[in-house]
């Protein structure tokens, strides 16, 4: 009868102890949950918030302010090992001199505690000034008995992401409070060994900025050769069109759409060779199946905000199997191959990344797959570059709409006006973007294996 259940005996005194929530449910005391507990208990063990300083961002409302430098970090800034301003808002300074307690410095870490609970990142000069929101902790280490390198990959190891695992609530959306946080054991490793983890993170953040580097250098290369590489849009706030310029001709009646920076930026990029999206790609849609047939486990699904511009992470949702199963061969038919370039039409629109190999995926209906026509005309590299860049983005900003989720309609894609620059210069551009990425691999190998060294000091002792 309970061939193939997994099977946890315990005493209550054991159930009770190290178990501040009280909690009884089985999910709680997995097998793996209890051998982690006892392997990590043959070391020192210290609570995070006895060596550190734990605090969350301003709840609710907070002024946005585009002139400000600024960042407001959220859950999605603490992917990836390395504090990141991806599509980061920019606070009002009052905001941040009323929450100083938020405030990030070198050297502390963030972690998400709702949605996606635990990942963690290690904040570097790049992403300050900074402050967070209310879905992220702020780690500050007070005392100087782990390394804050050593600490970020012991938490986005396999058994610091279980615990956060293990300790997250909540019905509809998942979170970790901050006085549980506060309780996260933490091993003290020696020396040694705190040294060789150290030197292998240092090592892979040189390699990421030294990534992030070229890939500055690939989009100054663009703007240069296109002539906008200080353009300043005009903020002149008024324009006058008859109803043939405005209506008539685009379907737009809001003024927001005929600002004249947006003239000024298709003008400058039509006065020297271009296309129009739709000549240079082909367009395919995915699909949206609905989150009725999400699961934790089975074919990972890709939404908008699993990817951007450097790469995607791991998905939070998969499709289940039984779906996989009814549906085998339309899914098989949206595997998105090699030099696909996704680039989203929904929520955080006009985001493009080009695959580096065939992918067994599925993106959701708000990607959509653009493949290059004619690569001794236009480069995949180029293009994705091209698309990242202020020339689309300006365009993305005038079309998109939406109250609450922008919205950009694949006709208004279809006529994005796209620089064609001269081919050497293309293969410039591409040249520098791989060692970029190829940069970036490397950094990420690296923490592999400094978490890897880090499991293995923990179960192997």
């Amino acid at each position: 009868m309970l061939e193939g259940l997994e099977v946890s005996e315990m005493m209550l005194s054991d159930v009770l102890n190290d178990n501040e929530p009280k909690r009884i449910d089985s999910e709680y005391f997995k097998k793996k949950y209890l051998i982690e507990d006892e392997n990590r208990n043959k070391f020192k063990n210290v609570l995070l918030g006895d060596i550190s300083f734990i605090t969350d961002g301003q709840h609710g409302y907070h002024e946005v302010d585009e002139t400000s430098n600024i960042r407001h970090l959220t859950a999605k800034n603490a992917k990836g090992f390395f504090a990141n301003d991806t599509d980061a808002d920019r606070i009002a300074k009052w905001v941040d001199d009323n929450n100083k307690r938020s405030s990030l410095e070198i050297d502390d870490l963030i972690l998400s505690t709702r949605g996606t609970v635990g990942a963690c990142a290690i904040v570097g000069q790049e992403v300050l000034p900074a402050n967070i929101d209310q879905d992220v902790a702020r780690i500050k280490l007070t005392k100087n008995v782990v390394k804050p390198t050593v600490l970020v990959t012991y938490i986005n190891s396999k058994i610091g992401q279980d615990w956060t695992t293990r300790n997250q609530t909540g019905m509809v959306q998942q979170g970790i409070a901050l006085w549980r946080v506060r309780q996260m054991p933490i091993p003290i490793f020696e020396d040694v060994f705190q040294n060789r983890i150290d030197d292998i993170v240092c090592d892979s953040r040189q390699k990421k900025r030294q990534s992030h580097s070229l890939y500055c250098q690939a989009e100054e290369l663009l703007l240069e050769t296109i002539g906008l590489k200080d353009f300043k849009p005009n903020e002149k706030g008024t324009n006058i069109k008859s109803f043939k310029e405005s209506f008539l001709s685009t379907g737009r009646l809001d003024a927001e759409y005929y600002q004249p920076k947006y003239e000024e930026i298709i003008t400058k990029i039509k006065s020297q060779p271009y296309d129009l999206l739709s000549n240079l790609v082909t367009i395919k849609k995915s699909i949206e199946p609905g989150s009725d047939v999400y699961s934790d486990e089975g074919l990972p699904f890709i939404r908008v905000s699993d990817y951007n511009k450097f790469g995607i992470s791991t998905p939070d949702k998969c499709l289940s199997s039984v779906f996989c199963e009814e549906n085998i061969n339309l899914l098989k038919s949206l595997y998105p191959a090699k030099e696909t370039i996704l680039f989203s039409k929904d929520g955080s629109v006009g985001t493009a990344y080009m695959l580096r190999e065939d992918m067994q995926t599925v993106t959701s209906s708000a990607i959509l797959h653009l493949t290059v026509r004619d690569k001794t005309k236009v480069l995949p590299e180029y293009l994705t570059l091209a698309l990242n860049s202020e020339v689309v983005k300006q365009q993305a900003q005038r079309d998109a709409g939406g109250s609450i989720i922008l919205h950009w309609r694949i006709s208004e894609i279809e006529n994005v006006v796209v620089p064609v620059v001269d081919y050497e210069i293309q293969r410039q551009i591409a040249e520098l973007i791989e060692e970029s990425f190829r940069l970036r691999k490397e950094s990420e190998r690296l923490l592999e294996e400094a978490k890897e060294m880090v499991e293995e000091k923990i179960e192997k002792i």
